[in-house]
Order: structure tokens, then sequence, then C-alpha cells
């Protein structure tokens, strides 16, 4: 009984349990991560350029997913971004998918522009200048088109001609995103492009946004994207870029010839 009392008075509890450190960390809440700076280089900002057209911000403030009908531009993205995460199926159009938690990567596309359901309202992204280029191959890598064909219906004084057709195309459902883009490659590229406002085919569609470039602006403008040989991109449209630049190279030393003859 002394000792109980003695025990009582000094204030201690025989019953109390003591959780080591470890223990005490599991059950403590996590302390929320600090913001991080990601350092702009070509593949981080063509990653950027395939997330602003495919990619989507979860609401969980974390998940970020990018979708493709192409495994090999999943690859390409999971390399540009140093991710291990497998590559798994999903419903709809767009086959497959990359998903990865990383709440500061997250954090820090919020603040250059992204963020959850940003199909029509997105706007600008504060992308350098340096690597505008390198998000300019990633937004044409993931929504944008190459079309090269020959037209063979000119005639002319009887006469049959073929000539090669080009068309460059960068499309968003977002009106003032697209309108920002076209500004930069002006100011960048030293490009114009039409801007053509596509009208809803049915009252349950949304008006489609694109800057088209024909034959000489798109040579320019594909030039510029594919500045050298090792460069993250989805290779087949790469190729197809290479077939247009080629074909008009191969079009002046015909005219070249004829003039000279």
């Amino acid at each position: 009984m002394a000792d109980a009392r003695a025990s009582r008075a000094r204030g201690s509890n025989p019953m109390r349990v003591r959780l080591s450190p470890a223990a005490l960390q599991n059950i403590m809440p996590k302390q929320k991560l600090p913001n991080k700076n990601f350092v702009w280089d070509s593949n981080l900002a063509y990653a950027v350029g395939l997330l602003v057209t495919d990619g989507n911000l979860s609401k969980d403030g974390r998940h970020i997913n990018f979708r493709s009908s192409e495994t090999l531009l999943l690859n390409t993205f999971k390399n540009c971004l140093s991710l291990k995460n497998k590559i798994g199926h999903t419903d709809g159009q767009r086959g497959y998918r990359v998903q990865f938690g990383d709440a500061q990567f997250y954090r820090w596309l919020l603040k250059i522009g992204l963020f959850p359901a940003k199909t029509y309202t997105i706007r600008e992204i504060k992308v350098p200048d340096k690597f505008f280029r390198d998000f300019l191959r990633g937004h044409l890598d993931g929504d944008g088109s190459i079309q090269v064909y020959t037209d063979k219906y000119n005639i002319y004084r009887g006469r049959r001609y073929s000539n090669s057709r080009i068309f460059t195309r960068f499309i968003s459902a977002s009106e003032k995103h697209i309108v920002w883009l076209r500004r930069k490659i002006i100011n960048l590229a030293g490009v114009k492009g039409a801007f053509i406002a596509n009208k809803p085919k049915s009252k349950n569609h949304v008006p489609i946004y694109e800057i088209k470039f024909a034959k000489k602006e798109s040579i320019k403008l594909l030039k510029w994207i594919y500045y050298k040989k090792e460069l993250p991109c989805l290779e087949r449209k790469r190729k197809i870029a290479e077939k247009a630049i080629d074909m008009i190279l191969s079009e002046k030393r015909r005219e070249y010839t004829r003039i000279e003859k």
C-alpha cells in the first residue's frame, strides 16, 4: 500500500503504454511536403506539352494521368519524367494510360497553368521561351497533326500538274489557350498560321479551335520544332515531318533543274 501511494504521489501511471519514436511517427499526421521548383529542360517541357493536351490532374491534389492510344508515346512520357509506373488500360478512345502520384509536381503544374478539368478553360502555360519549341512538340504529339499528300487534280492549259500539300494543325477546345499558343508561335518561330474556329456539329458538341499552317509555314515550323536528332518525340509524326521537308526540297531541286534547262 505504501508503494502504491508513493507511486500515485509521483504522478506515475502503471497502465501507461510508452510508444517508440517510430510508432509515434506513424500515428502523427504527416507534414505537407514543401513546394518545389522543377528545373526546365527539353524533356520536362515536352512532357508538359503532352499533359496540356492529353493529361489530367485528379481533384485529390496528388495524382496525374496521361492517356494515349500509343504505348510508344506513353513510354516516352515516362522516360521524360523518370517514371517507373506501369502502363495500364483505360476505357474510351484513349486505350492506355500512365497514372502517378506526386504532390509536389502536382502543385508545380498548378503554378504554371494546369489544373483539373482544364479542357475548356485552360489559358497560357508559363513555359520559358528557351524550351517553348519542346513544349510545342509535345502539344503536336498530343492533339496536333501533320498532313502530307499530293494534289494531282490541278489542270492549267490542258496540262495536269501535281503539287505537294502540307498542313500542320494544333487544336484545343479552349479559345484562350489556342490564341496564346498562336501568339507565342508568331513571336518565337516567326510563322503565323490561320486561326480557325470550327462550329460545333450539334448542340451536344463544343467549338474546336485550331491553328492551321500551310506548306511554306509548315516546313519552317517543323524544322524549328525538330531542331536536332535526339529529341523526345513521337517517332511516327517525326517521320511524317521529315517526309514533308524532303518532299519540298525535291520539288525545289526539280524546279531549279527545269529552269536551268
